[in-house]
């Protein structure tokens, strides 16, 4: 069987009882495939007059990708797009050469639980124009008692039919009661696999809620036990043959593309437009981490 990387993820208290859970990026791993940033948020029960609300800021370079469990949450952006995600559905937003956005919650108060992705983009589309999309239903099927959601990509016969710009996957797996699922994988990508919920066991291995899984390229499948109870978000990808620049909420291939896209933020430059109903909110971006800039 391919060895198993145990990642622990990264705490951060965001506020207002909002806890995050960074699996991507560690320092023990980077990437997957394109996934290159993955926070847990939540479950989290807010208090009445509490809730989620991100100012307003850019990003370049990538895809946010945000998968809803529970709760309700606005994305509004630069391109005019106002969109209200649900449980069980994806909001895809491509930055390429800039954009901004806003997330706020529907309702203070209540329940919210999801996970926020980045996508790097390669070299050949990271300056592509923005665009924003909403899926409202994917793929779902059932075996074993295990209910599946296609979120990214090729499985099972399934496709996401959402447009990636290098192969991926994402699979939600979640189980009511305990269970055993044959998961076959691609071994050409790399894999890594999250409890969200409960636990599940690899190859005898034990793993809880955020304690991220990593299968190197040159497996063919994966065998994993969930407890009841249990949810998963399974994500595979080909490796990059090199390894991006992540900055504050900027991807790029150079230091002097996110300089230059920090000073367009601070400056209040032309790529990086209003937001609609955004109130003013708008956040400061910190200095750059290396010296010259």
């Amino acid at each position: 069987m391919t060895p198993i990387q145990r990642i622990e993820s990264r705490a951060t208290d965001l506020g207002d009882g909002m806890l995050v859970r960074r699996a991507l990026p560690t320092r023990a791993r980077r990437m997957v495939g394109a996934w290159c940033f993955l926070d847990h948020l939540g479950p989290v029960d807010f208090a009445p007059g509490q809730g989620m609300h991100v100012g307003a800021h850019p990003h370049i370079g990538l895809q946010t990708f945000t998968w809803l469990i529970e709760g309700e949450v606005r994305h509004r952006d630069s391109l005019g797009s106002d969109q209200v995600i649900r449980p069980g559905q994806v909001n895809l937003m491509t930055a390429g050469r800039g954009i901004v956005h806003t997330e706020d919650s529907v309702s203070d108060g209540g329940r919210l639980h999801a996970a926020q992705l980045w996508i790097a983009l390669p070299p050949a589309t990271a300056d592509c124009a923005p665009a924003f999309e909403h899926f409202p239903h994917l793929p779902r099927w059932e075996d074993k008692g295990c209910a599946f959601t296609l979120v990214a990509g090729n499985f099972a016969g399934h496709t996401m039919p959402a447009r990636f710009h290098t192969p991926l996957l994402g699979v939600d797996a979640c189980s009511a009661r305990a269970t055993t699922i044959d998961f076959p994988l691609d071994p050409a990508f790399e894999h890594g696999i999250l409890p969200l919920e409960g636990e599940m066991r690899i190859g005898g291995e034990r793993f809880v809620a955020d304690e991220f899984a990593y299968l190197a390229p040159g497996a063919d499948g994966v065998s994993i036990d969930l407890a009841a109870g249990s949810r998963i978000l399974l994500l595979g990808g080909e490796p990059f043959a090199e390894a991006v620049l992540m900055w504050w909420n900027f991807v790029g291939w150079s230091k002097e593309a996110i300089a230059g896209a920090q000073h367009e933020w601070e400056s209040g430059g032309p790529r990086f437009g209003p937001v609609p109903g955004d109130g003013g909110r708008r956040l400061t971006a910190p200095a750059l981490p290396w010296a010259g800039s």
